[in-house]
């Protein structure tokens, strides 16, 4: 039953997803909100939702851009070189987002008659983005099946799951990621050396994925 909405990126984890629940998706939602691989990123999510057949829709969130402090919303030169786990990579979290997200992504499935709101956090993501934890996944589930007359819910069956596990289920599926994209730098090819690059290659030699993305160091 296509009873959901699912937040697409473009990326690995929520591209997995997509190709994952394809036949519990109803409707799709990227957010452009002015970061800076938002553009690659859109490309990529509309290229999978056309060849699923899944309706999609782009949400413009322009007010972050002004309004927000992160290192993803300035330009390429501003994203930080390094690991998760590395304290400069602080600065790439924008502030809130996963919560704007999901409550612009709650009205919308409402409107839609629609039930659930899928969202691809994962276990990596935890370090730093306090949006990405269980604990706020299961806070921000109540407040939506409280504040909707559908109850809608909040579901992230990635959360205590590694991106590497991510990736594993969408080589199952038969997925190429070099049809995702990752950096948070924005240019044509992956920088190679930013927090999501260096996760990304990580997670695809962990679960034995041939890498075929063009990295540029």
């Amino acid at each position: 039953m296509k009873d959901s909405v699912i937040i697409i990126s473009g990326g690995m984890d929520s591209t997995t997803m997509l190709y994952e629940y394809r036949d519990q998706i109803a409707l799709a939602i990227t957010f452009d909100y002015g970061s800076t691989q938002n553009g690659r990123e859109r490309q990529c999510a509309i290229t999978h939702c056309q060849r699923l057949g899944i309706r999609h829709i782009v949400v413009r969130l322009d007010f972050m851009q002004r309004y927000f402090k992160s290192a993803l919303l300035e330009s390429p030169e501003a994203i930080p070189d390094g690991n998760y786990n590395d304290e400069n990579m602080k600065s790439t979290v924008v502030p809130f987002r996963n919560g704007i997200m999901l409550a612009i992504a709650c009205g919308i499935a409402e409107s839609n008659g629609l039930h659930r709101v899928m969202i691809a956090n994962h276990t990596g993501d935890h370090s730093i983005y306090p949006d990405c934890t269980q604990p706020f996944v299961q806070a921000m589930s109540a407040a939506m099946q409280a504040g909707t007359y559908e109850h809608i819910e909040v579901f992230a069956p990635y959360t205590n799951i590694s991106k590497a596990d991510i990736a594993r289920h969408g080589a199952a599926l038969g997925l190429d990621y070099s049809e995702t994209y990752s950096c948070y730098k924005g240019q044509e090819h992956h920088c190679g050396t930013c927090g999501t690059c260096t996760e990304r290659r990580q997670a695809l030699r962990e679960a034995e994925i041939d890498d075929k993305t063009i990295y540029m160091n």
